[in-house]
């Protein structure tokens, strides 16, 4: 386990509509605040695969080096959520500059589109094999490449005690993911293997149809070690 000093740098409760202003939604979402944190949800009918699921990134451009920590309740299964983080374009670009492509929540536009990033998916509930077997996922784009997976110890909706306190950290070529205390995986990118080092950039939050996810007290720490 990474021995680290954090400095507190954003912090958001995402209690309600004005905690999200200027953030960003790729494809099509309900977001609403029933129980005083953000709550997200589809709008368009899973049978629509790939179409129905979105991302909605904080507009913030972050540091290299953080520390990434959120509250999570699931609601309803199945589903599946991911956070991206040090996302920008391949180029060099800002995740929003306007000549990248239009991005509207395929999974495809984000790990083999016009953009960088690492993505964690937890609470893997969509699939079959995901339900039978929960694992969390530590992914690197441009390729969609598993780089590290760990157990996930969330239990499913009707036995969930939420919420659980997640915690990601990216630190030089290392990366650590902990919920509630618990370490669920830990990796090292070597820089070449699977591209270049990733630095600074934009966080977001990814949900599969037809989950219902609720988040709050999102926080971001400049990062160095100890």
């Amino acid at each position: 386990m990474l021995s680290i000093h954090k400095r507190l740098i954003y912090e958001n409760p995402l209690s309600s509509e004005k905690d999200l202003r200027n953030f960003r939604l790729e494809g099509e979402a309900s977001i609403t605040f029933p129980n005083g944190r953000m709550r997200m949800e589809n709008m368009l009918d899973p049978a629509e695969g790939q179409a129905s699921n979105f991302v909605y990134w904080c507009p913030e451009d972050f540091p290299s080096d953080i520390t990434v920590e959120w509250d999570f309740w699931p609601v309803r299964e199945p589903g599946l959520c991911m956070l991206f983080f040090a996302a920008s374009g391949r180029h060099g670009e800002d995740l929003f500059d306007p000549r990248l492509p239009k991005r509207t929540g395929e999974y495809q536009q984000y790990h083999s589109g016009a953009i960088h990033a690492l993505h964690v998916s937890y609470f893997r509930r969509r699939y079959p094999e995901e339900r039978a077997f929960h694992t969390c996922n530590l992914r690197k784009s441009f390729g969609a490449h598993l780089v590290c997976r760990g157990a996930d110890p969330i239990p499913g909706v009707e036995d969930a005690q939420s919420p659980y306190r997640l915690e990601l950290t990216k630190l030089g070529r290392d990366v650590v993911f902990v919920i509630n205390g618990l370490t669920v995986f830990q990796w090292r990118d070597d820089g070449q293997s699977y591209g270049p080092l990733l630095g600074e950039g934009k966080i977001g939050f990814r949900q599969m149809a037809p989950l219902i996810g609720e988040y709050g007290n999102f926080r971001v720490y400049a990062s160095n070690k100890a």
